[in-house]
């Protein structure tokens, strides 16, 4: 067997009541923390529990509410003075994978001196950081366990994907009842960015049996619960499942990264303002049928994870099949197709292919791609979305 590392969180506390738990072990740290967020989270109610529950702790909570769906430069730097006023020991990140990026962002800069822009790519840190606690309340991005944070640069109009193991947060807390109120929409698109992460782990030049293992589970888990969730948004079983899948595939890319999806959605969610599940999940089918002739053999286990029984067939036809079940799943959920549904002006978005290909290789992600890669290739794919 080859030799591989495999990275994760200092600490992992999942399921019920996993928050009263991750209190308990978070005086370590020092004794007042800063609380990114989201105003959403305040109203729903989300802030005052955690704050609560850290407060019987002996721990004091500052709040920084004031992070959006696209976390950008501008808002790490607000964040970061407003860490240095109150004095605060360590952060943590409630919310979506836009709270948790911002965060881990903020760590950085505590530590690091200039913008962060410069320190865009990948194991560009010296020293270590700021502790994170992320509490994820959504099933989907897996930021939680993850060595990467991705931000807006406003000055340059592109999505920075920084990635270093410093980066993953200290400890993760994947409670699903954080997550019942998630409405169907922003469910969907969330759980097909953790379907994203779990296939392109297992089909990327860098899997390794670990992840391997967490990659179909996440998939499966996927499949057999997400239609539950979004049908019957308070069936926590459904909602445990898929925090669990979310978690298992924020594992997965932590340590085999990502693939031409995530290359092609950083740019198309920068240039259109797109929520990054959203952006992935549009993406999803188009790129699997490019990538899949470059592994037929993962692709085709993908497909069996997900329920695809056609062993006398051949391993591509078999993983056509599970890209065709993975399509329909998403016009079940009414996951758009087209630039159209994203209301995305098609003039502006044939002006910017060139740009948004540049990118996408520039990232590095496509690289990882069993199936070859090139600047016309990612062209082709992203005109698919006009029709």
């Amino acid at each position: 067997m080859d030799s591989y590392i495999f990275r994760q969180p200092r600490e992992i506390f999942y399921g019920q009541q996993a928050l009263l738990k991750a209190a308990a072990a978070a005086g370590k740290y020092g004794q007042k923390a800063l609380l990114i967020s989201d105003k959403n989270l305040a109203e729903l109610g989300y802030i005052n529990k955690v704050k609560k529950i850290f407060g019987e702790q002996k721990l004091e909570i500052e709040v920084f509410a004031e992070i959006n769906s696209e976390p950008d430069d501008l808002q790490v730097e607000q964040a970061l003075n407003y860490f240095k006023a109150k004095n605060c020991d360590f952060i943590i990140a409630l919310g979506g994978g836009s709270p948790i990026d911002t965060a881990k962002a903020v760590a950085i800069m505590l530590n690091h001196p200039g913008h962060i822009r410069d320190y865009q790519g990948l194991n560009k840190l010296n020293n270590q950081l700021t502790p994170v606690i992320a509490i994820p309340t959504t099933a989907g991005t897996g930021s939680e366990a993850t060595q990467y944070t991705v931000i807006n640069d406003l000055k340059n109009d592109v999505k920075m994907l920084i990635g270093d193991p410093r980066i993953i947060p200290e400890i993760a807390v994947v409670d699903p009842e954080l997550t019942l109120s998630v409405p169907a929409k922003i469910t969907a698109a969330t759980a097909f960015d953790a379907l994203t992460h779990a296939i392109e782990g297992y089909t990327s030049v860098n899997h390794q049996p670990l992840t391997d293992t967490l990659a179909l589970s996440a998939v499966k888990r996927i499949f057999n619960n997400l239609e539950t969730a979004c049908q019957n948004p308070a069936d926590l079983q459904a909602r445990t499942q898929l925090a669990l899948a979310a978690l298992e595939a924020g594992m997965v890319i932590n340590n085999s990264s990502v693939t031409i999806v995530h290359g092609m959605s950083r740019p198309l969610g920068a240039l259109y303002h797109l929520p990054h599940g959203l952006s992935n999940a549009v993406l999803l089918t188009n790129c699997l049928e490019y990538a899949a002739s470059g592994a037929p053999d993962r692709f085709a286990e993908v497909a069996r994870a997900i329920g695809v029984e056609a062993d006398k067939q051949d391993q591509l036809t078999i993983a056509q099949v599970g890209i065709a079940k993975i399509k329909e799943l998403a016009q079940k959920l009414n996951i758009p197709e087209n630039i159209s549904q994203l209301e995305i002006l098609e003039e502006s978005y044939l002006a910017n292919l060139d740009k948004m290909a540049t990118d996408a290789l520039a990232s590095g992600s496509p690289a990882n791609t069993y199936q070859s890669v090139d600047q016309n290739a990612i062209i082709e794919i992203y005109k698919k979305l006009t029709t």
